[in-house]
């Protein structure tokens, strides 16, 4: 087989190891809670607790568009070998923490160096794989973020059968041998770094090049609606994050014990096809016509709608577990094609600056809706609030539908 038409697959498969890293590493720390709260007396306080979670979340919000910027000007290899280096030692350190302030910065590092990764990894992907696989290359590696995200749930099995900080160590340390391995396997598009010098050579005479590139960004009126289009989904994605376990404990009165691994299982094995599924659909699709991506994404986030409705308002099992299983599916064909779509409307040399501010976006959505939807919980009214997302959502492919009309595949 032709190493050019296998050599972008490694990449994925390469890239999809780094993305398992980046979700398992950030979850483990809520899930081992209860263990690290008996040597570390502060993380008894909600509040405190409530504060970790914060400090990486802000910070990894306002780095992103810093990481975009970042990775459309340096190598992206290194830059990808480096953040997984970085957070994975601070994930072996962290079992070493033993006041609040420390496991508090480790936090803080850990959100700017996570940051890194995913502008840079999905604009490498996307330099990869173009036109017929580039949608699926994407949904395969998202599938990634969702077994880490699994994975990094068993933190606390973990730590029980062993140690809080031993788990840490050991967590950490796969990590850095991962790092070690990507020096030697992974490497650059030679064509992308031969267009982006070429681009560097025409830049290098303009003042404040940076800031021509950002203006040229916020002057594409396509990049604002792909910017909603992708905030407004992330809306009721942060929530089924946060409160869906809630959600299904209250609505089918049933035990956190058994409503949080229901519902964790529901939405990750149903993503997991919906982004296989709409990677598939939207690479065969935009082959035939050029908005493919476009139609395929917004059957996705329609998917959602009817689903935010039935989880809101469902207080049967069956019906519960099957709106769950809808909104994942749907939720997993709109995540396969954020990337594709972006590519259609944005140069290669602005892509991970423009993923990097809509990850941003998507992040602060997510830390409001978290917050709002905290108080509906304390008014008895969490499913009306979910159920109320859907109309967000709506909006979101109304405006799709309307002002996405792509003339190519691949923006150079």
């Amino acid at each position: 087989m032709n190493a050019k038409k296998v050599y972008p697959w490694i990449v994925v498969g390469l890239l999809w190891g780094v993305a398992l890293l980046n979700y398992m590493d950030r979850q483990m720390l809520s899930t081992m809670k209860d263990a690290m709260q008996i040597d570390i007396r502060e993380l008894q306080s909600a509040t405190n607790f409530g504060r970790l979670m914060a400090i990486f979340l802000w910070i990894y919000g306002f780095m992103s568009p810093v990481a975009g910027l970042i990775a459309d000007r340096i190598n992206r290899k290194w830059l990808i070998v480096g953040s997984l280096f970085v957070w994975s030692s601070v994930t072996f350190g962290m079992g070493y923490a033993t006041t609040f302030n420390q496991i508090y910065w480790l936090r803080a590092i850990m959100g700017i160096s996570e940051a890194l990764y995913i502008p840079a990894g999905l604009s490498l992907i996307a330099d990869w794989h173009q036109d017929k696989s580039r949608s699926l290359a994407i949904g395969i590696h998202m599938t990634g973020l969702y077994t880490g995200q699994a994975i990094g749930g068993f933190g606390a099995t973990v730590a029980a059968t062993y140690t809080w900080p031993t788990t840490f160590h050991w967590f950490g340390i796969i990590g850095i041998i991962y790092a070690a391995i990507l020096i030697f396997f992974l490497h650059e598009n030679k064509e992308h770094i031969a267009i982006k010098q070429i681009n560097k050579n025409k830049t290098s005479k303009e003042r404040n090049p940076i800031f021509k590139s950002l203006a040229l960004l916020f002057s594409n009126i396509a990049f604002w609606v792909i910017l909603f289009y992708f905030a407004a989904p992330s809306l009721p994605g942060w929530a089924t994050k946060n409160w869906l376990p809630t959600l299904f404990s209250e609505n089918l009165n049933m035990d956190m014990a058994q409503a949080g691994p229901l519902s964790t299982i529901t939405i990750a094995v149903s993503s997991f096809i919906g982004v296989i599924a709409g990677g598939i659909l939207s690479d065969k699709w935009v082959q035939k016509n050029i908005r493919g991506r476009v139609y395929t994404g917004a059957i996705g986030l329609s998917m959602t709608i009817p689903a935010l409705m039935l989880l809101g308002f469902g207080h049967s099992v069956a019906g519960v577990v099957s709106a769950g299983l809808l909104f994942g599916i749907g939720y997993g064909i709109f995540d396969a094609n954020n990337m594709p779509i972006l590519c259609q409307f944005v140069s290669a040399k602005q892509r991970a600056t423009a993923y990097g501010l809509m990850n941003m976006t998507g992040v602060f959505a997510g830390a409001a809706v978290t917050s709002i939807l905290g108080k509906w919980t304390e008014r008895g009214s969490l499913g009306l609030g979910f159920a109320w997302l859907s109309a967000v959502v709506l909006a979101a492919v109304a405006l799709q539908l309307y002002f996405l009309r792509p003339q190519t595949n691949n923006m150079e």
